[in-house]
């Protein structure tokens, strides 16, 4: 690629992701002589008015999540042709590769990496933001074992889409997805607690908890199937990790721990060799209001929207970039 120049400022270097909705560079900063990476929209969305507003507008909210376990955002600009998000390059792998060379892992390590990510989502949680498409593809761990999650408020943005334009998206995957989402109702910070246990589930034991070959049954699985403990497969694991992974994954959002900072405090408690209380949490007022905000009275139609896109994912995961 002969010099190409994204805003006139990031030299690109070499692409290292590429999905449905947009391509990842690594890219050098002219102006501050530093490697970033950048998610450039295809032009198929970004010449989209609305989508662009939206995108851009979700870009700004990200942006003011600062945190050790948070990909930052440096930048975002937009030009007649293109629309594109400035990030840190995380250099490493992500959990999806991880999972696949070295699950399934063993419940200390498991736990342990989880105890970051849920540090992360639950810093966001508290800022009012749900991710809403937690997955291993999405959650990056540097060489040095940091762990980063990335795409921030993207998926929401999904849902500006035109819908002509929406039938040949790819988007994510229904394997994470909670029961909610699946049913087409607003998410909340608990449906991110959903998606968490999901990927804790699938780094102990390898396997996903709900399998299907069609996007539909899976989302049925989610809704209505019951859970195999995951010390059915792996008799390693501890009984009280079993019932914390079952309240993780139960189908009323209401039953679960309300955001990612409860759940770390439960695993936090059960690293420590203490007896777990997932039942007995004080919420402070600060995550109250946070999730309040998402406590919808009808139902949400761009979560629909992104649910339909998810079914219309055919043939494998693919990461949102």
């Amino acid at each position: 690629m002969e010099s190409q120049l994204i805003g006139g400022r990031y030299q690109v270097l070499q692409q290292i992701g590429a999905g449905g909705m947009a391509i990842v560079y690594l890219t050098r900063d002219l102006n501050l002589q530093r490697q970033v990476a950048v998610k450039q929209l295809r032009h198929d969305f970004a010449k989209d008015a609305e989508f662009r507003v939206r995108f851009l507008q979700e870009a700004r909210a990200a942006a003011n999540l600062v945190h050790p376990n948070l990909v930052t955002i440096y930048d975002f600009g937009r030009d007649p042709q293109d629309v594109y998000i400035v990030m840190e390059y995380v250099e490493g792998t992500d959990l999806k590769t991880l999972i696949r060379r070295r699950s399934p892992m063993p419940h200390p390590e498991a736990v342990r990496m989880m105890l970051q990510i849920c540090d992360g989502v639950g810093y966001a949680h508290r800022a009012g933001l749900v991710h809403c498409d937690l997955k291993p593809h999405n959650i990056l761990i540097s060489n040095s074992e940091r762990i980063k999650i990335t795409d921030f408020g993207i998926s929401r943005a999904l849902a500006t889409i035109n819908p002509d334009e929406q039938l040949e998206v790819v988007w994510g995957s229904p394997q994470y997805f909670s029961p909610e989402q699946a049913a087409g109702t607003a998410p909340s910070p608990a449906s991110d607690v959903y998606s968490l246990g999901v990927i804790l589930y699938e780094m102990l034991t390898g396997r996903l908890p709900f399998e299907a070959t069609e996007p539909e049954m899976l989302a049925e699985l989610h809704q209505l199937a019951p859970v195999v403990p995951p010390s059915t497969y792996d008799p390693s694991i501890p009984p009280e990790l079993d019932q914390i992974l079952a309240k993780v994954l139960s189908k009323e959002p209401a039953a679960r721990y309300r955001t990612a900072d409860q759940l770390g405090q439960v695993l936090a408690t059960f690293t420590e060799g203490q007896p777990s209380q997932p039942l007995t949490f004080q919420v402070s007022q600060a995550a109250t209001r946070a999730i309040d905000r998402f406590r919808p009275d009808q139902v949400d139609w761009w979560a629909i929207g992104l649910s339909l896109l998810a079914f219309l994912a055919v043939g494998g995961l693919l990461p949102l970039w």
